[in-house]
Protein backbone atom coordinates (compact mmCIF):
# COMPACT_ATOMS: atom_id res chain seq x y z
CA UNK A 1 0.00 0.00 0.00
CA UNK A 2 3.08 2.64 0.84
CA UNK A 3 4.73 1.55 -1.99
CA UNK A 4 1.34 2.13 -4.22
CA UNK A 5 1.35 6.24 -2.99
CA UNK A 6 4.94 6.69 -3.25
CA UNK A 7 4.65 5.63 -7.06
CA UNK A 8 1.33 7.97 -7.44
CA UNK A 9 3.59 10.76 -5.61
CA UNK A 10 6.25 10.22 -7.89
CA UNK A 11 4.20 10.20 -10.89
CA UNK A 12 2.53 13.54 -9.83
CA UNK A 13 6.20 15.03 -9.84
CA UNK A 14 7.33 13.80 -13.10
CA UNK A 15 4.14 15.28 -14.16
CA UNK A 16 4.74 18.40 -12.30
CA UNK A 17 8.06 18.76 -13.80
CA UNK A 18 6.95 18.12 -17.27
CA UNK A 19 4.61 20.87 -17.20
CA UNK A 20 7.55 23.41 -16.10
CA UNK A 21 9.85 22.72 -18.40
CA UNK A 22 7.42 22.59 -21.16
CA UNK A 23 6.82 26.06 -20.64
CA UNK A 24 7.90 29.63 -21.88
CA UNK A 25 10.04 31.58 -19.81
CA UNK A 26 10.63 35.08 -19.16
CA UNK A 27 13.95 36.08 -17.25
CA UNK A 28 14.05 39.74 -16.10
CA UNK A 29 17.04 41.87 -14.73
CA UNK A 30 17.26 41.10 -10.99
CA UNK A 31 16.88 37.35 -11.91
CA UNK A 32 13.19 36.26 -11.29
CA UNK A 33 11.60 34.20 -13.69
CA UNK A 34 8.33 33.72 -14.80
CA UNK A 35 6.91 30.44 -16.42
CA UNK A 36 3.67 30.33 -18.55
CA UNK A 37 2.72 30.92 -21.88
CA UNK A 38 3.24 33.98 -24.25
CA UNK A 39 -0.34 34.94 -25.43
CA UNK A 40 0.84 38.00 -28.05
CA UNK A 41 3.11 40.97 -27.81
CA UNK A 42 1.66 44.26 -29.34
CA UNK A 43 3.10 48.06 -29.35
CA UNK A 44 5.91 46.79 -26.85
CA UNK A 45 3.36 45.05 -24.38
CA UNK A 46 3.77 41.07 -23.90
CA UNK A 47 0.77 39.63 -22.46
CA UNK A 48 1.83 36.48 -20.35
CA UNK A 49 -0.12 33.60 -18.91
CA UNK A 50 1.57 33.35 -15.69
CA UNK A 51 0.86 29.05 -14.46
CA UNK A 52 0.84 31.19 -10.30
CA UNK A 53 0.09 34.66 -11.64
CA UNK A 54 -2.98 34.15 -13.96
CA UNK A 55 -2.59 36.62 -17.27
CA UNK A 56 0.18 39.71 -16.93
CA UNK A 57 0.89 42.76 -19.22
CA UNK A 58 4.74 42.85 -18.79
CA UNK A 59 6.91 45.73 -20.96
CA UNK A 60 9.45 44.68 -23.52
CA UNK A 61 11.64 47.14 -22.15
CA UNK A 62 11.45 45.30 -18.25
CA UNK A 63 12.30 41.74 -19.78
CA UNK A 64 15.74 40.38 -19.99
CA UNK A 65 15.27 37.99 -22.60
CA UNK A 66 12.84 34.88 -22.54
CA UNK A 67 12.31 31.44 -24.48
CA UNK A 68 9.60 29.42 -25.60
CA UNK A 69 8.45 25.60 -25.72
CA UNK A 70 7.53 25.64 -29.00
CA UNK A 71 8.01 27.72 -32.19
CA UNK A 72 6.15 31.20 -31.90
CA UNK A 73 5.42 33.99 -34.76
CA UNK A 74 8.05 36.57 -34.01
CA UNK A 75 7.60 39.86 -36.28
CA UNK A 76 10.51 42.02 -36.66
CA UNK A 77 10.29 45.74 -37.47
CA UNK A 78 11.81 45.06 -40.75
CA UNK A 79 9.12 42.60 -41.56
CA UNK A 80 11.18 39.66 -41.29
CA UNK A 81 8.59 36.79 -39.59
CA UNK A 82 10.52 34.25 -37.26
CA UNK A 83 8.77 31.10 -36.97
CA UNK A 84 10.88 28.91 -34.68
CA UNK A 85 11.62 27.97 -31.05
CA UNK A 86 13.08 30.91 -29.10
CA UNK A 87 16.18 30.12 -26.45
CA UNK A 88 17.76 32.91 -24.05
CA UNK A 89 20.17 34.85 -24.97
CA UNK A 90 22.46 37.73 -23.63
CA UNK A 91 20.89 40.74 -22.04
CA UNK A 92 18.35 42.70 -24.02
CA UNK A 93 18.43 39.80 -27.05
CA UNK A 94 16.78 36.77 -27.84
CA UNK A 95 17.78 34.02 -29.75
CA UNK A 96 16.40 31.47 -32.26
CA UNK A 97 16.57 27.80 -32.30
CA UNK A 98 18.62 26.61 -34.93
CA UNK A 99 17.23 23.61 -37.51
CA UNK A 100 19.73 21.00 -39.80
CA UNK A 101 22.34 23.41 -41.16
CA UNK A 102 20.87 26.75 -39.77
CA UNK A 103 22.94 28.32 -36.90
CA UNK A 104 20.98 29.51 -33.69
CA UNK A 105 21.14 33.40 -34.46
CA UNK A 106 20.23 36.18 -31.59
CA UNK A 107 18.22 39.32 -32.11
CA UNK A 108 18.04 42.54 -30.45
CA UNK A 109 14.78 42.64 -28.05
CA UNK A 110 13.88 46.00 -29.33
CA UNK A 111 13.86 44.70 -32.85
CA UNK A 112 10.35 43.14 -32.19
CA UNK A 113 7.49 44.90 -33.45
CA UNK A 114 4.98 41.72 -32.19
CA UNK A 115 4.83 38.56 -31.69
CA UNK A 116 1.39 36.71 -32.17
CA UNK A 117 -0.43 39.50 -33.54
CA UNK A 118 -4.00 38.95 -34.13
CA UNK A 119 -5.25 39.11 -37.97
CA UNK A 120 -5.34 42.25 -39.91
CA UNK A 121 -8.96 43.28 -40.66
CA UNK A 122 -9.84 43.02 -44.25
CA UNK A 123 -9.24 46.29 -45.80
CA UNK A 124 -11.91 48.37 -46.49
CA UNK A 125 -13.49 50.88 -48.99
CA UNK A 126 -13.48 54.70 -47.13
CA UNK A 127 -14.08 57.40 -48.62
CA UNK A 128 -16.33 60.85 -48.43
CA UNK A 129 -19.34 62.76 -50.32
CA UNK A 130 -19.60 66.51 -50.46
CA UNK A 131 -22.15 68.40 -52.11
CA UNK A 132 -22.34 72.32 -52.44
CA UNK A 133 -26.07 74.83 -53.23
CA UNK A 134 -25.89 78.44 -54.19
CA UNK A 135 -29.36 80.49 -54.93
CA UNK A 136 -28.87 84.51 -55.65
CA UNK A 137 -31.99 86.24 -56.18
CA UNK A 138 -32.02 90.45 -56.21
CA UNK A 139 -29.50 92.25 -58.65
CA UNK A 140 -28.02 88.90 -59.85
CA UNK A 141 -30.18 85.63 -60.30
CA UNK A 142 -27.66 82.41 -60.67
CA UNK A 143 -28.15 78.98 -59.12
CA UNK A 144 -25.01 76.88 -58.65
CA UNK A 145 -24.70 73.19 -57.75
CA UNK A 146 -21.26 71.19 -57.03
CA UNK A 147 -20.58 67.77 -55.80
CA UNK A 148 -17.47 65.57 -55.36
CA UNK A 149 -17.08 61.91 -54.61
CA UNK A 150 -14.04 59.97 -53.28
CA UNK A 151 -13.31 56.36 -52.30
CA UNK A 152 -9.90 54.82 -51.94
CA UNK A 153 -9.22 51.09 -49.82
CA UNK A 154 -5.60 50.61 -48.96
CA UNK A 155 -4.60 46.90 -48.48
CA UNK A 156 -0.74 45.83 -47.58
CA UNK A 157 0.55 45.61 -50.74
CA UNK A 158 -2.10 47.73 -53.12
CA UNK A 159 -3.83 50.53 -53.14
CA UNK A 160 -6.88 51.66 -54.99
CA UNK A 161 -8.60 55.51 -55.36
CA UNK A 162 -11.80 56.71 -57.17
CA UNK A 163 -13.24 60.16 -57.61
CA UNK A 164 -15.34 62.52 -59.02
CA UNK A 165 -16.12 66.30 -59.17
CA UNK A 166 -18.97 67.90 -60.75
CA UNK A 167 -20.19 71.38 -60.92
CA UNK A 168 -22.89 73.63 -63.17
CA UNK A 169 -23.90 77.34 -62.55
CA UNK A 170 -27.35 78.83 -64.72
CA UNK A 171 -26.96 82.67 -64.28
CA UNK A 172 -30.31 84.75 -65.76
CA UNK A 173 -29.51 86.91 -68.59
CA UNK A 174 -30.93 90.59 -67.44
CA UNK A 175 -31.50 92.00 -71.14
CA UNK A 176 -33.22 89.00 -72.68
CA UNK A 177 -34.27 87.14 -68.49
CA UNK A 178 -33.27 83.99 -69.97
CA UNK A 179 -31.37 81.40 -67.92
CA UNK A 180 -27.67 81.21 -69.32
CA UNK A 181 -25.71 77.74 -68.57
CA UNK A 182 -21.97 79.66 -67.28
CA UNK A 183 -20.29 76.42 -65.80
CA UNK A 184 -20.94 72.90 -66.53
CA UNK A 185 -18.08 70.35 -66.22
CA UNK A 186 -17.23 67.55 -64.67
CA UNK A 187 -14.07 64.94 -64.17
CA UNK A 188 -13.53 61.54 -63.16
CA UNK A 189 -10.35 59.57 -61.88
CA UNK A 190 -9.72 56.25 -61.43
CA UNK A 191 -5.96 54.95 -60.02
CA UNK A 192 -4.11 51.56 -59.01
CA UNK A 193 -0.95 51.28 -57.25
CA UNK A 194 0.78 48.08 -56.05
CA UNK A 195 3.77 47.90 -53.66
CA UNK A 196 6.77 45.80 -54.73
CA UNK A 197 8.10 46.81 -51.31
CA UNK A 198 7.40 49.47 -48.51
CA UNK A 199 8.27 52.43 -50.35
CA UNK A 200 8.41 51.81 -53.99
CA UNK A 201 5.23 51.18 -55.70
CA UNK A 202 4.04 50.59 -59.73
CA UNK A 203 0.83 52.45 -61.08
CA UNK A 204 -1.61 52.56 -63.57
CA UNK A 205 -4.65 55.55 -63.74
CA UNK A 206 -7.29 57.11 -65.69
CA UNK A 207 -8.77 60.38 -65.89
CA UNK A 208 -11.80 61.49 -67.75
CA UNK A 209 -13.20 65.28 -68.29
CA UNK A 210 -15.62 67.41 -70.23
CA UNK A 211 -16.51 70.92 -69.91
CA UNK A 212 -19.04 73.12 -71.99
CA UNK A 213 -17.94 76.20 -71.54
CA UNK A 214 -14.25 75.89 -72.58
CA UNK A 215 -16.01 73.57 -75.64
CA UNK A 216 -13.75 70.59 -74.30
CA UNK A 217 -15.96 67.81 -75.05
CA UNK A 218 -13.68 65.22 -73.65
CA UNK A 219 -10.24 64.29 -72.27
CA UNK A 220 -9.23 61.18 -71.41
CA UNK A 221 -5.48 60.39 -70.12
CA UNK A 222 -4.35 56.60 -69.26
CA UNK A 223 -0.68 56.27 -67.63
CA UNK A 224 1.17 54.10 -66.04
CA UNK A 225 4.72 54.41 -64.37
CA UNK A 226 6.49 54.02 -60.89
CA UNK A 227 6.29 56.35 -57.62
CA UNK A 228 8.09 56.15 -53.77
CA UNK A 229 5.85 56.71 -51.12
CA UNK A 230 7.47 58.73 -48.80
CA UNK A 231 5.79 59.18 -45.72
CA UNK A 232 2.57 57.58 -45.15
CA UNK A 233 1.12 57.92 -41.51
CA UNK A 234 -2.45 58.92 -40.62
CA UNK A 235 -1.61 62.86 -40.07
CA UNK A 236 0.90 62.70 -43.11
CA UNK A 237 1.28 61.25 -46.22
CA UNK A 238 3.57 62.37 -49.37
CA UNK A 239 4.22 60.28 -52.56
CA UNK A 240 6.02 61.45 -55.79
CA UNK A 241 5.07 59.51 -59.65
CA UNK A 242 7.01 59.55 -63.07
CA UNK A 243 5.55 57.51 -65.89
CA UNK A 244 4.24 57.75 -69.27
CA UNK A 245 1.01 58.49 -70.56
CA UNK A 246 -1.30 58.98 -73.58
CA UNK A 247 -3.45 61.96 -73.47
CA UNK A 248 -6.64 62.41 -76.03
CA UNK A 249 -8.37 65.51 -75.95
CA UNK A 250 -11.76 66.59 -78.57
CA UNK A 251 -13.18 70.20 -78.50
CA UNK A 252 -16.29 70.74 -79.70
CA UNK A 253 -15.46 73.99 -81.70
CA UNK A 254 -12.81 72.05 -83.64
CA UNK A 255 -12.80 69.16 -85.85
CA UNK A 256 -9.69 68.28 -85.11
CA UNK A 257 -8.66 65.78 -82.04
CA UNK A 258 -5.23 66.44 -80.42
CA UNK A 259 -4.00 62.56 -79.47
CA UNK A 260 -0.08 62.46 -77.90
CA UNK A 261 2.02 60.37 -76.00
CA UNK A 262 3.35 62.23 -72.75
CA UNK A 263 5.72 61.96 -69.99
CA UNK A 264 3.60 61.86 -66.45
CA UNK A 265 4.89 63.40 -63.44
CA UNK A 266 3.39 64.68 -60.33
CA UNK A 267 2.83 64.02 -56.50
CA UNK A 268 0.35 63.44 -53.71
CA UNK A 269 0.31 65.23 -50.10
CA UNK A 270 -1.99 64.54 -47.43
CA UNK A 271 -1.49 66.83 -44.05
CA UNK A 272 -3.87 67.15 -40.89
CA UNK A 273 -2.98 70.20 -39.93
CA UNK A 274 -4.62 70.29 -36.54
CA UNK A 275 -7.19 67.89 -35.07
CA UNK A 276 -10.15 68.58 -36.95
CA UNK A 277 -8.42 70.38 -40.05
CA UNK A 278 -6.80 68.09 -43.37
CA UNK A 279 -5.34 69.83 -45.94
CA UNK A 280 -5.56 67.08 -49.38
CA UNK A 281 -3.13 68.31 -52.27
CA UNK A 282 -1.62 66.51 -55.19
CA UNK A 283 -0.39 67.96 -58.76
CA UNK A 284 -0.03 66.28 -62.01
CA UNK A 285 1.86 67.83 -65.15
CA UNK A 286 1.90 66.04 -68.30
CA UNK A 287 4.73 67.17 -71.40
CA UNK A 288 4.27 65.95 -74.21
CA UNK A 289 7.31 63.92 -75.30
CA UNK A 290 7.50 65.74 -79.09
CA UNK A 291 7.15 69.21 -77.93
CA UNK A 292 8.05 69.61 -74.12
CA UNK A 293 6.57 73.26 -74.35
CA UNK A 294 2.87 71.70 -75.44
CA UNK A 295 2.00 70.56 -71.70
CA UNK A 296 -1.35 69.98 -69.44
CA UNK A 297 -0.95 70.48 -66.10
CA UNK A 298 -3.96 69.81 -63.23
CA UNK A 299 -3.68 70.59 -59.76
CA UNK A 300 -6.04 70.15 -56.89
CA UNK A 301 -6.27 71.30 -53.27
CA UNK A 302 -8.11 71.38 -50.52
CA UNK A 303 -9.61 72.19 -46.85
CA UNK A 304 -11.35 69.68 -44.66
CA UNK A 305 -13.02 71.15 -41.43
CA UNK A 306 -14.60 68.28 -39.08
CA UNK A 307 -17.44 69.54 -36.92
CA UNK A 308 -18.14 65.87 -36.24
CA UNK A 309 -16.45 62.88 -36.45
CA UNK A 310 -18.03 62.13 -39.87
CA UNK A 311 -19.38 65.09 -41.13
CA UNK A 312 -17.26 67.85 -42.56
CA UNK A 313 -17.15 71.56 -44.66
CA UNK A 314 -15.22 71.69 -47.52
CA UNK A 315 -13.03 74.28 -50.03
CA UNK A 316 -11.74 73.30 -53.05
CA UNK A 317 -9.84 74.59 -55.71
CA UNK A 318 -9.29 72.75 -59.00
CA UNK A 319 -6.31 74.62 -61.11
CA UNK A 320 -6.19 73.29 -65.05
CA UNK A 321 -3.58 74.65 -67.59
CA UNK A 322 -3.44 73.57 -71.01
CA UNK A 323 -1.20 75.17 -74.03
CA UNK A 324 -3.49 74.05 -76.62
CA UNK A 325 -6.70 74.93 -75.49
CA UNK A 326 -10.42 74.93 -77.76
CA UNK A 327 -10.24 77.78 -80.05
CA UNK A 328 -11.33 80.97 -78.19
CA UNK A 329 -10.62 79.60 -74.46
CA UNK A 330 -8.24 80.03 -72.12
CA UNK A 331 -4.87 78.41 -71.30
CA UNK A 332 -5.75 78.90 -67.35
CA UNK A 333 -9.29 77.70 -65.96
CA UNK A 334 -9.40 77.85 -62.26
CA UNK A 335 -12.41 76.22 -60.70
CA UNK A 336 -13.73 76.88 -56.94
CA UNK A 337 -15.65 74.32 -54.72
CA UNK A 338 -17.74 75.15 -51.58
CA UNK A 339 -20.25 72.61 -49.53
CA UNK A 340 -20.35 70.03 -46.73
CA UNK A 341 -19.37 66.23 -46.57
CA UNK A 342 -20.12 63.19 -45.02
CA UNK A 343 -17.06 60.46 -44.36
CA UNK A 344 -17.42 57.03 -44.32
Amino acid sequence: MIMCWQILVLTFCLLFCAQSIHADEILFPNGDRLTGKIDHLLEGKMIFNSEVMGKVTIELSKIKTFSTDAPIAVHLKDETVLLQRIVNAEPGKFGIEGAGTVKAQDFELSSISSINPPPKPAPKWTGNLSAGLTSTHGNTKSESVSGSFNMSKRAHNDRTQVSADYAKTKQENKTTGDKETSEDWWRSKAKYDYFFSKKFFGYVDGRYEKDAIAELDRRMIIGGGAGYQWVETEDLSFSTEFGLASLYEKFDNQTDSNSEVSFQAGYNFDKTLMKNVKFIHDLTYYPSIDKVSDCYLTSTAEIRAYFTSQMFSTFKVIFDYDTTPALGSHSTDTKYLLGVGYSF
